[in-house]
């Protein structure tokens, strides 16, 4: 570790670049249809961590390719496709409303009518709602049954203030944010990954490098890899590791195989710490984080189905993954 840096690093510090650099090994073996075991990695063969990228988790891919890229480029209509689907946040709900309504349009959404078909899924057994993270549901005080409604309710409210036009004229990934915020039972981690997800469409054009919002998990996990944060706050600490991650790659001698040229953001390296409070619970069980949890709850299962990944084309990385080129 060097002296310049203010926070005083743990061992679980350089885990987190030897864990961002298997991780993403394994991403790429993968794309290379290379069969299992893709690492010699004992917690990473039985456990699941997302990718190192965000934009390259299953349900972040499939919310590029088939959500926001697929339909009316209009803003009124990226926006309500994309929170529509982040709301629920589940390949399976949206399939079951592009089942019973073709393409998902603003244009021709009723509240009764969406609401029919997810009460039916319910009722039949069926969960809506991603595990991934919890959605609120308003509290006693909420006017709706049930949760889907509330949240419905929502979208159109803000589809009536025309939020998409006012984010688009933001000047910020901040002020963006901070519009998404307003909204009720939208605390600071939903409206960080609303933001970074509107980000990856037209309707916004801001660098993921300019704002970053501490989630409980990177919270929790910047506490195992630091002792003492040195006066920085944790949004301090993701902006630090995501500028050194260079050096600190070379330091350890770690060959990290980027996004085919994309560095790692401020987002990717936020949920890296997310994921490195896992892996260390079995890693390194005598560092004790904030929540003091000591076992990881999903198991590797691989997909059935590969992914064909698809960014962005603003990034400018479609047409080397069509050529072939992998790192």
């Amino acid at each position: 570790m060097t002296k310049s840096l203010p926070a005083i690093p743990t061992i679980v510090y350089d885990t987190y670049w030897r864990f961002a650099n298997e991780r993403q090994a394994i991403f790429f073996a993968r794309q290379k249809a290379s069969l299992p075991p893709w690492t010699s990695d004992p917690i990473l063969r039985v456990h699941k961590f997302t990718n190192c990228y965000r934009a390259s988790d299953r349900v972040s891919q499939y919310l590029i390719r088939h959500v926001i890229y697929s339909g009316s480029q209009k803003p009124a209509e990226i926006f309500f496709r994309t929170l529509l689907f982040k709301l629920f946040n589940r390949i399976e709900t949206w399939e079951l409303l592009t089942k019973n309504f073709g393409q998902v349009t603003y244009a021709d959404y009723s509240f009764d009518q969406y609401d029919a078909v997810l009460t039916t899924a319910i009722e039949a057994g069926a969960r809506i709602y991603s595990a991934a993270y919890i959605m609120p549901s308003g509290g006693p005080a909420s006017p709706y049954s049930r949760k889907h409604r509330m949240h419905l309710a929502l979208l159109e409210q803000m589809m009536k203030d025309e939020l998409y036009n006012k984010v688009a004229d933001c000047q910020s990934l901040s002020g963006a944010f901070a519009l998404l915020r307003s909204y009720p039972t939208i605390g600071d981690f939903l409206a960080y990954q609303f933001v970074i997800d509107l980000n990856y469409s037209d309707l916004l054009s801001f660098e993921e490098n300019d704002f970053v919002v501490p989630g409980p998990g990177a919270r929790d996990g910047i506490r195992k890899c630091f002792s003492n944060l040195g006066g920085l706050d944790e949004a301090d600490i993701i902006r630090m590791v995501t500028e050194r991650q260079h050096v600190e790659f070379e330091r350890l001698g770690l060959p990290f195989k980027s996004l085919w040229g994309r560095p790692l953001q401020l987002i990717d390296c936020q949920n890296i710490f997310c994921e490195v409070d896992k892996y260390a619970r079995i890693r390194h069980p005598e560092v004790i984080g904030v929540t003091g949890r000591q076992k990881i709850k999903q198991k590797f299962k691989p997909l059935s189905k590969p992914i064909a990944y698809w960014y962005p084309p603003k990034w400018g990385l479609n047409h080397k993954i069509e050529s072939g080129i992998i790192p």
